[in-house]
């Protein structure tokens, strides 16, 4: 059945979106995107907000998210609208431990703008990464995003074009009754 023209709109608004947000895929500073095809891969959501603070190397989790706990060595970017696409990745150096109120990675700000909105937790773990490295392709969206954690590895991020390529072989963690990652 072919798409609805509003349904293509969409598409090509996001793929314009995609293109005027990503420019620094070609930045002469970019990281060279050199991580092994085999390498396991964990892909999140990040909302706008998040994802300016991923730019400078932290990614906050509720501490009671399995993937706190889960062993992986890249984190993938999926970013919401209006991008609706995975991005980026980076190849994560650290997992601290925070507590609302004491000192890390996080800064009050951080706290209620990318906890609070979403969890009334007091305990996260701060994924620390290098700097990331924008995928030459982006994975665009053709379903509901992702939701929860996802775990593939690096080539699969690499040769999918969409969420539903991802989708069919990554390990997917996300409980639609309560919207939590499961086990």
């Amino acid at each position: 059945m072919p798409s609805s023209h509003s349904q293509q709109q969409k598409f090509h608004l996001s793929t314009d979106i995609l293109d005027d947000m990503d420019l620094d895929r070609f930045a002469k500073d970019t990281p060279e995107d050199d991580a092994p095809s085999a390498a396991d891969v964990c892909v999140v959501a990040t909302q706008p907000d998040t994802f300016q603070r991923c730019r400078d190397g932290v990614y906050p989790s509720p501490a009671t998210y399995p993937r706190t706990e889960r062993s992986f060595s890249y984190l993938a970017l999926y970013r919401t609208a209006p991008v609706s696409a995975i991005t980026h990745y980076a190849r994560v150096t650290a997992r601290t431990p925070q507590t609302r109120g004491e000192q890390g990675p996080l800064t009050p700000t951080d706290w209620k703008q990318l906890i609070d909105p979403f969890s009334d937790c007091d305990s996260v773990i701060v994924f620390e990464f290098e700097s990331l490295i924008p995928l030459e392709d982006p994975v665009k969206n053709d379903r509901q995003g992702v939701r929860g954690a996802w775990y593939t590895d690096i080539g699969a991020l690499r040769e999918s074009t969409t969420i539903s390529e991802l989708a069919a072989v990554a390990e997917t963690h996300w409980d639609a009754r309560g919207g939590t990652e499961t086990h």
